[in-house]
């Protein structure tokens, strides 16, 4: 088993890898009775049998909630959870210490390096959704010290964030891209310069939503740190990592990857369309051909680090956009337009909508470079799409409150037995 991602280097073997891990895989997919009752014994020997087979979908795990796709007893089960987009009947997850091991050596291949010298502030949450746990393990995996943040927590507002990262020699984090800007305003209510303030500060883990080349730039310009962006699911664990190129390179020795074009029904080993993965050895809740619907571009063109694994574009599913008269205006292409300003001019947030035939976009900028902001971004939409937009900039803490970045954490915690003056209407809605 390759732990170091630089091995990958002298590793061209990928497919005998992946035929050899084949087998086991489908002993495992034999026990669940989801795959007992689909596939109805036509196990594939070979990628392409397996690639004859029909997909497996989120419908069919939130139909087979909570125990259908589970393929262990009980009494083997290490971590039950849910994914962050569930509406209604949740889509379940399960995992085994094995699948565990796993996972944390996935998370842990860091071009960066991990280890016992490091102080990991885990910034995503851990309430059912496995992206705080599976950043713990992998960090524990490697030896080092674990900052436990949670996401959306009331223990945990921004203005501890910023005492936590600064204290404590933070060396790395991990949270959601918007976080990173969040902190930077943040340290700033504080009195801290993100780029000059925090110097054990060596990386950024990003996952969790889709990022243009200009945001991941502006966000390492802002701290003087790379930003390395990670891609997976609650479904899935880690999917694939940054390399020393700023390539996301799918750890294919884990999984076998296809690309699916809804439009034209084709499945294919590379090109732009839904990405599908069958999981490798997983054992608690083995998933073939599992049908993300995350749009992506794979490749297996040579990436300059050297890396003898396919590369991947996550486009979200925002990539389809919204009309705008002739245009059709994406999240990606808007992003790489607000983060191409200057540096200077510190503009971090920004939100637009449409009615179809107007795009109002609003910047959060400061009133010394709010016109010049403005123009630029008028402009570049106009150059990029033909079309005019409304743009309008909002004073620092237009979109984000500066209470939001400087209130401190108020716990209550349960209490029954009051004094004449206190307030006793939160006896038990302790948060």
């Amino acid at each position: 088993m390759i732990t170091d991602v630089a091995a990958w280097a002298a590793h061209p073997q990928l497919s005998a890898e992946q035929h050899r891990q084949l087998a086991p895989t489908m002993e495992l997919a034999a026990r669940s009775p989801f795959y007992q009752r689909f596939y109805r014994g036509r196990w594939p020997r070979t990628r392409a049998e397996l690639a004859a087979l029909p997909f497996t979908t989120k419908r069919h795990l939130r139909e087979s909630y909570p125990f259908g796709m589970l393929a262990v007893g009980i009494d083997e089960v290490a971590s039950y959870h849910e994914s962050s987009g569930t509406g209604g009947v949740p889509t379940p997850s399960f995992y085994t210490q094995r699948d565990w091991d796993d996972i944390a050596d996935r998370y842990a291949r860091k071009w960066v390096g991990l280890d016992a010298s490091d102080v990991l502030l885990v910034r995503t949450p851990y309430a059912l959704m496995m992206t705080g746990h599976m950043a713990h393990a992998g960090a524990r995996r490697r030896g080092a010290m674990v900052v436990p943040g949670d996401n959306r927590s009331v223990v945990m507002p921004y203005a501890r964030v910023i005492r936590v990262l600064h204290d404590l020699g933070v060396t790395l984090t991990w949270s959601l891209p918007t976080e990173t800007l969040i902190w930077a305003q943040a340290a700033r209510a504080a009195g801290y310069e993100p780029a000059r303030d925090f110097p054990a500060l060596r990386a950024l883990f990003v996952a969790g939503e889709p990022m243009s080349p200009a945001r991941r730039r502006r966000i390492g310009e802002i701290w003087d740190v790379p930003v390395l962006e990670e891609y997976g699911s609650t479904e899935t664990g880690p999917l694939a990592g940054q390399c020393p190129a700023d390539r996301l390179h799918l750890w294919a020795d884990r999984a076998v990857f296809e690309v699916h074009d809804p439009r034209t029904g084709q499945t294919r080993g590379e090109g732009t369309g839904q990405l599908v993965v069958t999981m490798l050895g997983r054992e608690a809740m083995p998933l073939l051909r599992y049908n993300l619907e995350d749009d992506v571009e794979v490749s297996h063109e040579p990436c300059p680090c050297g890396w003898q694994l396919p590369t991947v574009r996550v486009l979200g599913r925002s990539a389809f956009g919204h009309r705008v008269g002739r245009a059709v205006i994406t999240q990606a292409g808007l992003e790489d337009i607000v983060f191409s300003l200057p540096l200077e001019y510190n503009v971090m947030f920004w939100r637009a909508r449409t009615d179809g035939a107007t795009l109002q976009v609003q910047i959060e900028v400061a009133p010394t470079v709010r016109a010049a902001a403005c123009a630029a971004v008028e402009a570049a939409i106009a150059a990029t799409y033909g079309i005019r937009a409304n743009v309008e900039g909002l004073p620092p803490g237009g979109l984000v409150p500066e209470r939001i970045l400087t209130t401190p954490a108020e716990v209550i915690k349960p209490r029954s037995l009051f004094g004449a003056k206190e307030n006793w209407d939160s006896a038990l809605l302790y948060y």
